[in-house]
């Protein structure tokens, strides 16, 4: 997938750019900073001092020297003071330029920190938020595989209400594996888990996919590249909003028989819109379901009833309660 969020540690990377959360001065600091200049050799450092100081918000290029990754993006991000000192401003830029600087020099792939989260003190939350939306605005209109690298999971968090609100959705409708009642006999259990109601509240859209749906006599392949018709919007609009890169994209259109993953059916009945019924017909249509048993089904299906189509968004709270993420 074009944008995914990993565990690991950046300085173990294998991409053609590494961005490091750097001094605005040509010094050593700490965390992220610490373990490049120590892996990349002290080579980083020279080439560092030759550039000079880094204003916050910019970010300037030099090579990886020993890391795995042909260069560095060093970028000043701000220094957490009450929020109402441009810091989302800065923040913004950081990863605006260091993108600018990836793409000029040709990168197909570039790994991030979540920059300024740890001794600068920008908050967690709303550096993920900056963090997703510039990624996924710049990957709307360019190619280029990208990781968001948190070390540990302490060092990953959603806001509190949208964290709040997804695990409610989760105690009330994750029912299956643990709470079936039981004047329900097992041979009954298991239809009841696939074919519980989900989402009956949500409305039609007004053009009416599920008529298109229950029309359309074809397997997944066909009936994606129909409703891609459909919307009026180009092949690389959905499969850039579905984060799924242009190489599988082209299997999907070239074989009729293309058998996808759950997770990239997923993804493209995201990028489409559709609803909860509808997204269990066309996902149906590649062999899947959706079920109260699985926490990863719940979770998509809560996005869904609230009709948040952002696929990058659900990818966080997916990552967050240790779920596979949705995409190629």
């Amino acid at each position: 997938m074009p944008f995914e969020i990993v565990r690991n540690d950046i300085v173990n990377m294998q991409v053609d750019a590494v961005v490091n959360t750097a001094d605005p001065n040509p010094v050593i600091g700490s965390g992220v900073d610490s373990g490049i200049h120590k892996k990349a050799g002290h080579e980083l450092l020279v080439a560092r001092k030759k550039i000079g100081r880094i204003e916050f918000g910019d970010a300037v290029i030099t090579p990886g020297f020993g890391l795995d990754a042909r260069y560095v993006i060093h970028t000043a991000g701000p220094v957490w003071e009450d929020g109402n000192h441009g810091e989302e401003q800065i923040l913004t830029s950081c990863y605006r330029k260091s993108l600018s600087l990836a793409k000029e020099h040709e990168c197909g792939s570039i790994a991030f920190p979540l920059i300024a989260t740890g001794n600068y003190g920008f908050p967690k939350p709303l550096a993920l938020q900056i963090a997703v939306r510039e990624i996924s605005t710049f990957l709307l209109e360019n190619e280029m595989q990208i990781y968001l690298v948190v070390f540990g999971k302490e060092a990953f968090a959603l806001s509190e209400k949208l964290f709040k609100s997804v695990s409610s959705y989760i105690d009330e409708n994750y029912i299956c594996s643990n709470r079936i009642h039981e004047d329900i006999c097992p041979a009954r259990a298991l239809e009841h888990c696939l074919h519980m109601s989900v989402g009956t509240a949500v409305t039609m859209n007004s053009d009416d996919w599920g008529q298109l749906l229950k029309d359309l006599d074809a397997g997944f392949s066909e009936t994606l590249l129909q409703l891609i018709d459909r919307t009026g919007k180009k092949d690389s609009e959905i499969y850039k909003k579905a984060n799924v890169d242009r190489r599988l994209f082209s299997k999907i259109r070239n074989n009729m028989d293309y058998k996808p993953s759950k997770t990239t059916a997923l993804a493209f009945a995201f990028a489409l819109e559709l609803d909860v019924d509808e997204t269990k017909d066309f996902i149906g249509r590649a062999g899947f379901a959706l079920s109260h048993s699985s926490k990863f089904d719940v979770i998509v299906e809560y996005f869904l009833v609230n009709r948040n189509y952002n696929v990058f968004e659900l990818n966080e709270v997916l990552f967050a309660f240790d779920q596979p993420l949705i995409g190629a």
